[in-house]
């Protein structure tokens, strides 16, 4: 049956011919027939997971590892081809199955029990998973008893449950009601029975710790950071180990480095120099304020909203190289100073590439040039992207 080929997997997930042609779930190497069908190439594997694809925590569960590491590659590259900045792309960096140690989950009630997934993709249905092969084995294997909790606290409406492996294990937080004597012993005995770290509820008034025997924190740099309640985390370890990896290579040896959007500490804490480290986000910067302290580490810490604040150009002339590592909206307004400083080295830390090139060409337009990109695919079989790159002057 004749047909055209797969020649790549567009950002969203979808094969794609030469001539334009689009087709779900297709690997490079697929054969798109005229009648539409997908004839399996070289690269299309048979997907882990009984619920793909209709489970939205994976796109690309149909794709090699080849196939997956290349697609990393194509959305970096195409999102610079975008703002006409090419670069040098390094082999992709991919986490593991089963490696990680973040999700948020969602949980609502339905048919006389509790359901526990990720939402369908591109909807709003919720998929009740019986086996995940993106999550750490610890955090899947509460998914089945935290089923049982939730019906016992009665949970009436859909919410979140949001997992972290920290040091001390799995630490959850759970968007729902949980009032009286009986609510308060059965997350308990859950705890005790799971060995759970810390469990708290967020009833829509903030987070509230119902459990915690001991202080919770996650080790960053060496340093145990205390960890709160659903903070934001490296998606899997060896993901965050690349990052690093890749910022320290980027800096070098700088004495006096800015980390900003530091959330705890992933990279001041990883850096053997001085460094200055702004956050918006009160209870990180407090944590990673307390943790360097009690390290003896020179990081000064301050609380900052670097979207209404971003440095000035002269401020940023005082340091030796800058860390940068925004959400996915980028870093606008900061990259424009940037453009405009004499600072002799930028690591730029991505999690979306579409808003990084966009931030790479404000910065190459100013005088930078873009030595280097390392790809990063800690969300394993997802269209997400991360990214490490290097500016110098």
């Amino acid at each position: 049956m004749s047909g055209d080929t797969i020649v790549r997997v567009a950002a969203r997930g979808e094969g794609v011919t030469a001539d334009g042609r689009h087709a779900a779930l297709a690997a490079p190497g697929d054969t798109l027939t005229t009648s539409g069908d997908v004839i399996p190439g070289p690269h299309h594997q048979t997907p882990p997971c009984r619920h793909f694809p209709t489970c939205g925590g994976c796109q690309l569960q149909h794709l090699d590892d080849a196939a997956y590491a290349q697609f990393v590659t194509d959305r970096i590259a195409g999102a610079l081809a975008a703002q006409d900045l090419t670069a040098d792309i390094r082999a992709p960096i991919l986490s593991p199955p089963r490696t990680r140690r973040r999700a948020t989950l969602h949980a609502e009630p339905g048919g006389g029990a509790i359901r526990i997934g990720f939402s369908a993709a591109q909807s709003h249905a919720l998929v009740d998973i019986r086996e995940c092969h993106i999550l750490r084995p610890e955090l899947f294997a509460l998914v089945a008893p935290l089923r049982k909790l939730l019906a016992r606290l009665g949970l009436k409406r859909r919410g979140d449950v949001h997992m972290t492996w920290s040091d001390q294990g799995a630490d959850l937080l759970v968007t729902a009601r949980a009032e009286g004597l009986a609510a308060a012993e059965a997350i308990i005995a859950f705890c005790q029975q799971h060995a759970v770290a810390r469990f708290a509820i967020d009833d829509g008034l903030g987070a509230e710790t119902r459990w915690e025997p001991e202080p919770v924190t996650i080790t960053l740099g060496g340093v145990a950071v205390p960890l709160p309640p659903g903070s934001f985390l490296q998606a899997t370890a060896d993901g965050e180990a690349a990052l690093v990896a890749a910022v320290r290579e980027a800096v070098g040896g700088a004495g006096m480095v800015a980390d900003l959007f530091a959330g705890l500490g992933t990279f001041a804490l990883a850096l053997d120099a001085k460094v200055y480290a702004a956050e918006a986000a009160r209870d990180a910067i407090l944590s990673l304020k307390a943790a360097s302290a009690r390290a003896g580490r020179a990081v000064f810490a301050e609380h900052r909203d670097l979207y209404r604040r971003p440095l000035t150009t002269a401020e940023l002339d005082r340091f030796a190289a800058i860390v940068l590592d925004p959400p996915r909206a980028g870093a606008r307004e900061q990259a424009a100073a940037l453009a405009a400083s004499q600072t002799p080295v930028i690591a730029y830390v991505s999690c979306n590439p579409s808003s990084f090139a966009r931030d790479a060409r404000m910065l190459c337009e100013g005088g930078y040039r873009l030595d280097w990109v390392q790809p990063v695919g800690q969300f394993r079989w997802s269209t997400h992207v991360e990214l490490a790159a290097r500016f110098s002057r």
